[in-house]
């Protein structure tokens, strides 16, 4: 399956990124676009499991919160919120 960017462009287009972040945005979107459900759903659901795993403290988190707190974080990134 091919990915909407190449995390590599990614990876250039914004220094800041770490091998995580990329990491995160390449499990979170195969899964959205592998999904059965509709693509705007499984984001939706994704983003609000990261926004609420954020007021979590780390050591309750889920592997899957985990993953969506660490997309969250890359997405951040790249819209340049973090600086």
């Amino acid at each position: 399956m091919s990915l909407p960017v190449d995390p590599e462009r990614l990876r250039k287009q914004f220094p800041g990124l770490t091998d995580g972040d990329l990491e995160a945005y390449v499990e979170v979107t195969k899964r959205v676009l592998e999904g059965p459900q509709a693509k705007g759903k499984a984001m939706r659901a994704i983003l609000e499991s990261g926004r609420a795993a954020r007021s979590k403290p780390v050591a309750s988190l889920t592997s899957d919160e985990q993953l969506h707190v660490r997309y969250l974080e890359a997405v951040d990134k790249m819209q340049g919120r973090v600086s």
